[in-house]
């Protein structure tokens, strides 16, 4: 019997990729790139440790599908950020490709002129270009991990990786953060519980062996050393919000139980604002008072933000889409990403500044 009628058989063809090495060459990382970039991890990785008072802050479009308009979003976020970051370290939320339910538009990187032709290759260079920009700029990024073999291509400009609800049970996952050369946040289940994001922490954190590609794309045993520096993701779940006082000692119980540090972050869309965008801001204060009151295990905050309030459908006549709107979950405009931002600043330097050093600031001091 012919191999070619057992192979391959719901697979209608093949496109060549260009390998890690040749999208790097084409899209080079620069000195001042590259330098922001080590700073953004030693900046997240100091605040996982207790080693820098500041919060983390990741904010930007649920997903990113305009290009101009990102680079809009970036250069306000990047004069904004300068002027919290005695108090607050700001990343840039920069998620090129989206986990669907069931169906849907899958992100830039895999469908960049929204279209359904799925030209990967375009997708790839332009995140690659749009990630330069922001760190030239200054602005650390921070993504979803979703296909094991995309942090190859842009793994080098990323500061702050986040493993989604929906994959933070797959054993590749867990696999592909232990690889992973920034801090990971692994997000709780969707129906609320925290054991499976635990156990991706717990299991993240230990040498792995796996599948993957290398700089010349070509197939290998990848081997790691472990990431030690996951965290967990408060998004809520199963119709109930988690961001609450009695959730978050419920979560740092629930990580000191297992061994590992009481480092939460916050995300405040998703089930946290019940899916209503107007409702972030709440949250994100109700977590800013937490701490004010003495927390001290949330060390980030997540809001899903862009330059204008809620989402669009993707027209079939591009031309149509609305300048600044999320064309996946909704977000709060720049004024209110502002203010927010602004008015934590405020409430939380005084307290932050007031914290206890740790021995390691302390050498550094």
């Amino acid at each position: 019997m012919s191999a070619t009628r057992l192979e391959n058989v719901n697979v209608s063809g093949f496109d060549d990729m260009p390998t890690p090495e040749a999208v790097h060459a084409q899209v080079p990382l620069t000195d001042a790139a590259g330098a922001t970039v080590a700073r953004g991890r030693e900046a997240v990785r100091r605040i996982i440790e207790r080693a820098s008072r500041q919060l983390l802050v990741i904010v930007g479009p649920c997903s990113i599908h305009d290009p101009g308009a990102a680079v809009d979003y970036a250069q306000r976020l990047a004069a904004l950020a300068a002027e919290v970051a005695d108090t607050l370290c700001i990343v840039m939320r920069v998620y090129f490709e989206k986990p669907r339910t069931s169906t849907g538009w899958k992100g830039y990187v895999n469908d960049p002129r929204m279209d359904d032709s799925f030209r990967i290759h375009e997708g790839i260079l332009g995140a690659r270009r749009l990630l330069v920009q922001f760190a030239e700029m200054g602005l650390p990024a921070g993504t979803e991990a979703l296909d094991p073999l995309t942090p190859q291509y842009l793994g080098d400009l990323i500061s702050w990786y986040a493993i989604g609800a929906r994959t933070t049970e797959s054993q590749t996952h867990r696999e592909m953060a232990s690889g992973l050369s920034a801090p990971v946040g692994f997000k709780n289940s969707t129906d609320g519980g925290l054991e499976i994001a635990i156990n991706a922490i717990r299991s993240a954190a230990q040498p792995h062996s796996f599948l993957g590609i290398n700089w010349q794309g070509r197939t290998s045993i990848v081997r790691t050393s472990g990431n030690r520096h996951g965290h967990i993701v408060l998004r809520g779940g199963g119709g109930r919000p988690n961001y609450d006082t009695v959730s978050v000692r419920l979560a740092e119980r629930a990580l000191t139980a297992a061994g590992l540090p009481a480092n939460i972050l916050v995300d405040c869309a998703h089930v946290n604002c019940l899916k209503d965008h107007t409702l972030q801001p709440l949250v994100f204060h109700d977590c800013v008072h937490q701490i004010v009151e003495g927390n001290t295990s949330i060390v980030g905050l997540m809001l899903e933000s862009h330059l204008e309030a809620g989402r669009q459908d993707i027209p079939a006549d591009r031309s149509q889409l609305r300048y600044g709107v999320s064309v996946t979950d909704p977000c709060v405009d720049w004024k209110t990403t502002e203010e927010v931002i602004l008015r934590a600043r405020d409430h939380l330097a005084p307290v932050l500044a007031a914290r206890p050093v740790s021995p390691a600031m302390r050498r550094e001091a």
